[in-house]
């Protein structure tokens, strides 16, 4: 018999059971990603977005031969059960609040009655002896007046030759507005700190005031404060492209191209920023490169991100890449969701916790850098040498559509740079600094909707950059404005760097 008639002769009995198991397990293992994804979109849509393990996962891990106390303790941080009373729980009460002592205080004296100032044994009048002081903290409500500025006008009484002098304007945001500086900075502050619309605003300042302000108006004096405002979103990312250690995200944001679609364009807000220092928004039309590429240049430090693949091949030729493990542990947290079950997602949630709880442990005892680094060494090292046999087993094990093989494929793929913190003390365990730097953009994002065009992307980049740093810095953003943005426009671009907020801080 010939080959090809052999290859076309039917298959025998038993090769057809054997076909049809392996169509049935392959049918099987497809079914079961299938149910991974419809699980995970559920419990995106609907299931809650905490990433602690709750207390049936963590008495499995107690269980577990393989790992430890400290592990499980540094998984759980949770607050002890709470007492019952009539058989509800009663969250423990934190004691009377302080009120910051930087706030102004003013007093208001209750002074006893007639009565109460005489005796009630010998019938005399008291003394005061003392006074019984507490404290609320109060405010007053915003009052709109009309602030009339009268510039006074001098000539001389005695000849005409001097002519008339009168007294300069000082220097506005918006020359010739019929908003004082105060509403303008307001208004920015409401909409990028407070993420209130516009709209919103222009309908309180007419119920408060009975003045109509047009949402176009009030959009007129933001887009001028952010012109004002780019040159120093410019001079703040070159602070940070000449430092040595930038943390780097990314967040879409829709934006109107009046271009007779009638669809928004997703344009994306790029952020870099240094730990307990500046934050830079970099708006971009796309997700590309590109972005990256032109904002960092040349940069020769450590740059800290996720682990798209956009952050590759940018910089300079020194440029070291690190990631972050909060995103690989949220991976492995996306397993546990659909599983809660799987002891292997949960030891390896656990064993990424630990290298958590070293660093909290450092920072509890105010380690410097070197002491720091030392610690790490000595204790999370180990932990890493454990760990990356455990993670390539399940990569072998685990079907690689699964949610445990996708974590671990990510986690390998990313190692050398999620272990960079062994060899740079200076290095974060997690990006989530930066990510917490999004909030504001996410929380806005829900109530402005989007950019109104493509202009608007970089002044609306530059007030969250500035927003954002002031933030960071524990910097008064109205004070800031107040003090930076009159006149702004007149001073020399070398003189900027003069202002930024990290500058501005240390005057």
């Amino acid at each position: 018999m010939s080959p090809s008639s052999s290859a076309c002769s039917p298959l025998s009995e038993s090769e057809q059971i054997e076909q049809l198991k392996k169509q049935l397990q392959w049918a099987e293992l497809k079914i079961q990603v299938l149910e991974e994804r419809l699980r995970l979109e559920l419990i995106a849509k609907y299931g809650p977005a905490s990433e602690k393990l709750n207390d049936t996962q963590l008495e499995l891990l107690q269980l577990e031969p393989g790992v430890s106390s400290m592990e499980v303790q540094a998984e759980s941080e949770r607050v002890p059960e709470p007492s019952l009373r009539n058989g509800r729980p009663q969250p423990k009460h934190p004691g009377r609040q302080q009120l910051p002592a930087n706030l102004p205080r003013r007093e208001k004296i209750l002074v006893c009655t007639p009565e109460q100032r005489t005796c009630r044994a010998c019938g005399k009048e008291t003394t005061v002896i003392g006074h019984e002081q507490s404290e609320q903290l109060d405010v007053e409500p915003a009052r709109y007046f009309v602030l009339i500025t009268r510039r006074e006008k001098r000539a001389c009484g005695f000849c005409k030759e001097g002519g008339v002098v009168t007294a300069a304007l000082p220097a506005r945001i918006i020359d010739k507005s019929l908003a004082s500086d105060r509403v303008v900075i307001d208004t920015v502050i409401a909409k990028y700190s407070d993420h209130l619309p516009l709209y919103r605003q222009s309908a309180m300042v007419e119920r408060e005031a009975g003045v109509e302000i047009s949402r176009a108006t009030m959009d007129g004096w933001v887009m001028r404060v952010g012109e004002l405002l780019s040159p120093i979103a410019g001079a703040i990312g070159r602070e940070l492209v000449n430092g040595t250690y930038i943390q780097a995200d990314e967040t879409p944001v829709g934006v109107q191209m009046h271009d007779g679609r009638g669809k928004n364009h997703q344009a994306y807000l790029w952020q870099y920023g240094t730990p307990g220092g500046s934050v830079v928004f970099d708006f971009r039309l796309g997700r590309g490169r590109e972005g990256p590429k032109r904002f960092l240049g040349q940069f020769e430090g450590i740059l800290q991100s996720d682990g798209y693949a956009a952050y590759e091949q940018v910089g300079g030729p020194k440029i070291v890449h690190a990631c972050c493990w909060a995103h690989s542990r949220r991976k492995y947290i996306e397993a546990l969701k659909l599983h809660p079950d799987d002891r292997t997602a949960m030891r390896i949630v656990a064993r990424i916790d630990e290298l958590f709880a070293i660093d909290a442990e450092a920072r509890s005892a105010n380690l410097d850098q070197l002491a720091h680094h030392k610690l790490r060494l000595q204790r999370s090292r180990p932990l890493l040498d454990a760990l990356q046999p455990e993670i390539e087993a399940v990569q072998r094990e685990a079907l690689p559509a699964s949610a445990l093989g996708k974590a671990a494929r990510y986690t390998l793929a990313l190692w050398h740079k999620l272990v960079r913190f062994l060899e740079y003390p200076e290095i974060e365990l997690s990006n989530n600094l930066a990510e917490n730097s999004m909030r504001a953009v996410v929380l806005g994002r829900k109530n402005w909707i989007h950019l109104g065009s493509q202009e608007a992307g970089p002044k609306v980049a530059a007030i969250l950059s500035v927003v954002e740093s002031c933030r960071r810095l524990n910097i008064p953003i109205r004070d800031y404005l107040t003090d930076v943005l009159p006149g702004l426009a007149d001073r020399p671009l070398p003189q900027i760097k003069r202002f930024t907020p990290t500058a501005w801080a240390t005057t």
